[in-house]
């Protein structure tokens, strides 16, 4: 990775093939990869994968540690609610000048899950106003598969900067917000947990089981296809138009259990050319805190 700090002349904004990338890292264009593995269920995995095999230079973007505020939400401004509330903006901001993560440069996110934790750093940069975020396609694997390199152990540390915080560039919507308009029309929930725990089957997480009242259920694992890629444009778009009928994609608030999983459904929307909706972060596990909030099951 380079420190020069000049505007890179392909900017990519959602998604960025392997091949794409090998590209960009070999041209010396300003660039920061992040690796997000995670594992909530086993908060060691994600750190052990990244140091036994990553994308030569990426940085580890830890869910609980960087990507979420910890501790009491009067002390550490959190952004939002639920289990893995946002960080301050200016906290977040810090974080990213600590590893030398500069405003000209291109970011690239990656994990092994999916796409299911890196959508949350690549939303992030674009709260922070920061546009040049992408979402590495396919992920590790597909990285792996195209003959990428890899390294293991700990990255040298870049030098510190200062990340200027700009307009945000996504929607933020607190719980006030979804519970003032449940029902209308001018809001459309849209939850991003697989289909047991939004009937309420199931809930292996939360204290309470069931969905928002009028949410749609949208698993985030549908927007990719059998090879671990996210389906093409026109697909992507046919599924959510089927999901939201006649109701108006700008309306579409997303949400999951934390505010994590809800994010790759945002990505797809936009790769579908149904523009940029809105995330509820504190999710599920913010919404149902409070027994006064109403539940759905079935």
């Amino acid at each position: 990775m380079t420190q020069d700090l000049a505007t890179p002349s392909t900017p990519y904004t959602t998604l960025i093939t392997a091949a794409q990338l090998q590209t960009l890292l070999a041209s010396k264009t300003p660039c920061m990869v992040f690796d997000c593995s995670c594992d909530l269920m086993q908060p060691e995995t994600g750190p052990a994968q990244y140091q036994e095999a990553h994308i030569p230079g990426a940085v580890y973007a830890h869910l609980d540690n960087n990507l979420s505020a910890k501790g009491d939400r009067s002390i550490t401004g959190a952004a939002s609610g639920g289990r893995h509330p946002l960080p301050a903006r200016e906290v977040f901001a810090a974080w990213l000048g600590r590893i030398g993560f500069a405003n000209g440069m291109q970011a690239v996110v990656y994990d092994r899950q999916g796409a299911n934790y890196c959508g949350r750093l690549w939303w992030m940069l674009k709260w922070l106003g920061h546009a040049n975020v992408a979402v590495l396609d396919g992920s590790w694997q597909a990285w792996q598969a195209a003959g990428g390199a890899s390294a293991s152990g700990v990255e040298p540390t870049a030098a510190a900067c200062s990340f200027q915080i700009s307009e945000p560039l996504v929607t933020l919507v607190d719980v006030a917000t979804v519970l003032a308009h449940l029902g209308q029309p001018g809001q459309q929930i849209v939850d991003a947990r697989g289909a047991p725990r939004f009937r309420g089957e199931v809930e292996p997480i939360d204290p309470v089981a069931g969905h928002i009242p009028g949410a749609l259920n949208r698993p985030f694992n549908q927007n990719l296809g059998a090879d671990g890629h996210f389906k093409d444009a026109a697909t992507l778009r046919a599924e959510f138009t089927a999901l939201l009928g006649q109701r108006d994609p700008a309306t579409v608030v997303h949400h999951c259990g934390s505010g994590v999983s809800a994010v790759p459904n945002i990505l797809a929307m936009e790769i579908a050319g149904l523009g940029r909706t809105a995330l509820f972060a504190g999710s599920w596990s913010e919404w149902c805190s409070d027994s006064s909030r109403p539940v759905a099951q079935g």
